[in-house]
């Protein structure tokens, strides 16, 4: 039980609110230390956090491993996500959709995650190789064996969700959305409603440019968002434009900006549940104090005024980085 406003994600019922846990291990800097990191994790869970959000990928294995000793004393208190397809091995990343590395990767994340059942298991990107109809049926044929209770996908279009949806119920799509990342706008979140799929919007706070903490100077060297060409030269100094507008909103909202984003992604729409990632008890208490922070929906009005479909300068991933996912593009979003 939690505390928290809940939502539904396909058959399960989790706070409107998750954690997604890939920066307590892979990706942004800096990074916590692993006692910061199992603390976090407790304490999301004594907040009222019931879903818990890692990857296969992350940290190549690090992050399951560390919610596998930290929080499995405790499985009955959340529903637990994972996901398979896009891994990597010597700190390089890879994709392979094929059933045999679907059955191979879930088995490996069964073991560092210390269960013998992972509840929402993803498809974490589309492997061009591969019909989705044969990635889907391997993860169809898991869920017979009880080793995953849903399947959902990561980074994917609306006919993509179709086509997998005939194959086996997708529970819920995961993909970038916040104010400044609107794309699921396009078709997704319609097909969603459509399919009965939930909607798990990770980035909720716009890789932190929209919680406040992103500056001038941009982020460290090794930071997986240098590589971004929205935190780039120009890119980053209009973006930095736009989220201080969208600071003086917050203000008169009587919030923070983090809590601004949440309550814009929680009216859109019924199944959309964020899950925002950070390493610091204090901004995820920030976090989840938007419940009690009503905003008025004239101010949710300016927000959308603000951002603007195609508002965000720069797209949202280099070349390499774009060519592995599958979402739909606005007509005049930049490609690099």
């Amino acid at each position: 039980m939690t505390t928290l406003p809940t939502r539904k994600i396909g058959p399960f019922t989790v706070s409107a609110i998750g954690l997604g846990c890939m920066n307590l291990s892979h990706a942004y800097l800096p990074r916590p230390d692993a006692a910061d990191a199992e603390r976090l994790l407790l304490h999301a869970l004594d907040a009222g956090v019931t879903f818990l959000d890692t990857a296969a990928l992350y940290g190549f294995g690090a992050n399951e491993e560390l919610l596998g000793r930290t929080v499995m004393h405790r499985r009955g208190d959340f529903t637990l996500a994972s996901k398979c397809v896009l891994g990597g091995s010597d700190g390089k990343r890879g994709i392979d959709g094929s059933p045999e590395a679907i059955t191979r990767t879930l088995e490996d994340s069964l073991h560092r995650l210390n269960t013998e059942h992972i509840d929402l298991y993803y498809m974490h990107r589309l492997d061009p190789k591969v019909p989705v109809e044969e990635s889907v049926g391997a993860l169809a044929r898991a869920v017979e064996a009880g080793k995953i209770g849903a399947i959902g996908l990561s980074e994917m279009s609306a006919a993509t969700l179709r086509r997998a949806h005939a194959v086996h119920p997708i529970a819920a799509m995961q993909t970038e959305y916040s104010p400044w990342t609107r794309n699921p706008e396009i078709a997704v979140l319609d097909a969603c409603a459509e399919l009965g799929t939930g909607f798990v919007a990770f980035s909720p706070v716009a890789r932190g440019l929209l919680a406040g903490g992103i500056s001038a100077e941009g982020v460290p060297e090794g930071d997986l968002r240098r590589g971004m060409p929205r935190f780039q030269g120009e890119n980053l100094a209009r973006n930095l434009d736009m989220a201080a507008r969208f600071r003086a909103i917050a203000e008169a909202a009587g919030c923070s900006m983090a809590q601004l984003c949440m309550a814009w992604l929680l009216s859109r729409r019924e199944f959309i549940v964020p899950i925002p990632g950070t390493t610091r008890i204090d901004h995820l208490d920030d976090l989840l104090g938007t419940f009690a922070h009503p905003v008025a929906p004239e101010l949710l009005a300016q927000v959308d005024a603000l951002f603007p479909p195609d508002a965000a300068a720069g797209p949202r991933y280099a070349r390499e980085a774009q060519a592995q996912v599958d979402t739909e593009v606005w007509p005049d979003e930049q490609l690099a």
